[in-house]
């Protein structure tokens, strides 16, 4: 990575001498590549200043170029964090605006379960699968977010991207949902928090110790909504570029893996306060 890092810089570089800025390198010289190793941008009389000098080819200005960043190195550090702060600023921007366009899917899904407080001014949006360890994790985070703040609504989505064994164990979960909603967040997190591989016997064993026929428990499940509700999941993951669990929505946010609810309950504050997670 750090050599293709490297290679591209040097690349571009390159190309920028090709334009017309050679003679700029003095510049580079006496400490500053065109102003990334400073952290300033190009500025116009920068670029007037590399385009006066002539007769420089390229092929040395290349060789300087090189010795100069083997030199100084850290300058490639400092472009990759300049990159990757832009990249993830995109990413950002492209996020909020699929939260904004499928809002009512991703928080008021009718057929999603609600934690919490259901009438809650914050809701925070789980896509979760039964057989991820971080989600096991995150489960303990969920609850403390829950008892330190009465008023957060937590949405789950099922998700299950685990294999078959996760399938089932969400079909499953999903046909109680339909049965008993009322026992359903005491369910989800017994299965959730058990320390064996969910799947569709260890859930139908769950499910009848709370209470739940296996005849009607069976018969639900074939239940063609279920199986639709889990494809609307997976196309509004993939809208939202979520690949993994556990993953989080909260206001105009997507937050990857199990971050902690300190972290969560910061975020539902700035939501709060400006109704964005980054205030």
């Amino acid at each position: 990575m750090q050599h293709n890092t490297r290679n591209g810089l040097f690349s571009l570089i390159v190309v920028g001498v090709a334009a017309g800025v050679a003679g700029g390198f003095a510049a580079v010289a006496g400490g500053s590549l065109f102003g990334i190793a400073s952290g300033s941008r190009i500025t116009a009389p920068v670029i007037e200043q590399a385009a006066e000098p002539a007769g420089v080819d390229q092929e040395s200005m290349g060789a300087l170029v090189r010795d100069y960043i083997l030199e100084n190195p850290e300058v490639l550090e400092e472009a990759q964090q300049i990159l990757q702060a832009r990249r993830e600023e995109e990413s950002r921007q492209l996020a909020m605006a699929s939260i904004e366009t499928n809002r009512d899917a991703i928080f008021n899904a009718p057929d999603d379960m609600v934690i919490g407080n259901p009438e809650g001014d914050i809701t925070l949006v789980e896509f979760f699968d039964y057989n991820c360890g971080y989600c096991k994790r995150a489960m303990d985070d969920v609850v403390e977010i829950i008892k330190a703040d009465p008023n957060v609504r937590v949405v789950l989505k099922e998700f299950p991207i685990l294999g078959p064994d996760s399938l089932a164990a969400h079909q499953v979960s999903m046909a109680f949902r339909n049965l008993a909603p009322d026992r359903y967040g005491d369910f989800h997190m017994a299965l959730l928090g058990a320390d064996v591989r969910a799947s569709e016997a260890v859930a139908i064993e769950l499910a009848k110790q709370y209470g739940v026929d296996e005849e009607a428990l069976r018969e639900n499940m074939n239940d063609p909504a279920i199986e639709e509700s889990i494809r609307r999941s997976y196309q509004l993951a993939d809208t939202l570029g979520i690949s993994g669990t556990p993953s989080f929505v909260l206001g105009d946010e997507t937050v990857f893996g199990a971050v902690g609810s300190e972290t969560l309950l910061a975020k539902i504050a700035n939501v709060r306060q400006c109704e964005s997670t980054v205030c």
